[in-house]
């Protein structure tokens, strides 16, 4: 039965990815918001990412393109949400990323705490908690864009200390302005402004802002469903349970409720495209990329086989499974990137991917170089490789 179906190459997956992901030369996006929702969603656990995403995508433009839709546009908006992690997405696509995966991690959230606050044991339960999140917001307004530390100055309740773990092994005090804040976050009530610093720092201001519209669960997570397969498809529905961290019964429905159509890989396996999507995608320009850390592209799928050679995975990746700065030619993995204390940008090629590939590398590096400026780069995961080029 399978010998029936479209068949879909691993050359034609690595144009996809030059396409889709518009990281060839000719598919690069003109807009920030364009850049983030070519991947749905970029990674934003580390501030750099994000910006550093956005640049590898866009035809023009330095990082305050990026500042100016994350905070005077607020065209892109941080959210937790999949897999709890930190993620920027446009302000159109929240909506859904947040009914659809935001909500469920603000209830688990809430309710730790609550459950941290009952056995703190000094009478700190719900309404307590409500106050603080209403004095922190009274705070907001009234002073505007303003940090955590700032936040809990203005705000005794936040300077409130509890005891975790009380009478165990791992018994630790802890102020409760960091818990209130993620709370508040998590539920759309605040979102994070401009930083201290510069575009790579995370010491982010916060602001008073409103929830995002509500959208039925069921139809949220089929439209990021959707989204997500025209953009990493042929996917399985385990790389999709993973990619979003939702529960395996809601995958399969929001997937049948996409109506995706089956298609055969190269290995004898099958996998899933968007509904018509089993045409030949042809090849775009040769294209180089330098990737950063947590980049979108390389954190996909849970089988990264059709790009990345399973060698050179203890070199690129962390303990944890976090995938560090990258180097791309035509779709694939081919090294690793870094930035010294001096700003130089370095790589290794961990293959023999050819001159030419080697010269669309370099000048993509010295593109990334000029772009990044002053900054300096140094991924919140480190990596065996991006540690030995800054060695």
């Amino acid at each position: 039965m399978s010998s029936r179906l479209p068949l879909i190459t691993t050359a034609e997956r690595r144009h996809r990815l030059g396409r889709r992901h518009r990281l060839a030369p000719s598919a690069r996006a003109a807009t920030v918001v364009e850049a983030a929702d070519s991947v749905v969603a970029l990674h934003a656990t580390d501030a750099a990412t994000v910006f550093l995403s956005a640049r590898a995508r866009l035809t023009a433009g330095g990082p305050a393109a990026v500042e100016q839709a994350l905070y005077e546009d607020v065209s892109l908006v941080r959210l937790l949400s999949m897999r709890n992690t930190l993620f920027a997405v446009s302000a159109e696509l929240a909506p859904y990323v947040d009914s659809s995966t935001a909500r469920a991690i603000a209830v688990k959230e809430r309710r730790s705490l609550l459950k941290h606050l009952d056995e703190d044991g000094q009478g700190l339960d719900a309404r307590w908690l409500a106050a603080a999140e209403t004095a922190a917001l009274d705070a907001l307004d009234a002073l505007g864009p303003t940090t955590g530390s700032q936040l809990s100055a203005a705000v005794p309740a936040l300077r409130q200390k509890i005891t975790i773990g009380r009478g165990k092994k791992y018994e630790t005090q802890t102020g409760v302005a960091t818990r209130v804040i993620r709370l508040l976050a998590a539920d759309g009530r605040i979102r994070r402004d401009r930083p201290r610093g510069s575009w790579t720092s995370s010491q982010y201001r916060w602001v008073h802002t409103e929830p995002w519209p509500p959208v039925p669960a069921a139809e949220a997570r089929a439209e990021i469903a959707g989204r997500w397969l025209h953009a990493y498809g042929p996917a399985t529905e385990a790389d999709l349970k993973w990619w979003t961290g939702w529960t395996l019964t809601d995958v399969r429905k929001a997937l049948a409720a996409v109506g995706p159509d089956q298609v055969l890989l190269e290995d004898g396996s099958t996998a899933l495209v968007s509904p018509g999507d089993t045409g030949p995608e042809p090849a775009p320009e040769p294209w180089a990329a330098l990737l950063p850390a947590l980049d979108p592209t390389g954190m996909g799928w849970t089988d990264r086989g059709f790009h990345l050679d399973p060698a050179h995975k203890a070199a690129l990746f962390d303990y944890a499974g976090n995938i560090g700065p990258t180097v791309w030619w035509n779709g694939e993995i081919v090294g690793g990137w870094a930035q010294r204390s001096d700003g130089e940008v370095v790589w290794r090629l961990l293959g023999s991917p050819g001159r030419g590939a080697e010269q669309a590398i370099a000048a993509e590096a010295a593109r990334l170089a000029s772009w990044v400026g002053d900054a300096r780069i140094t991924p919140r995961f480190r990596t065996p490789l991006e540690r030995e080029l800054v060695a």
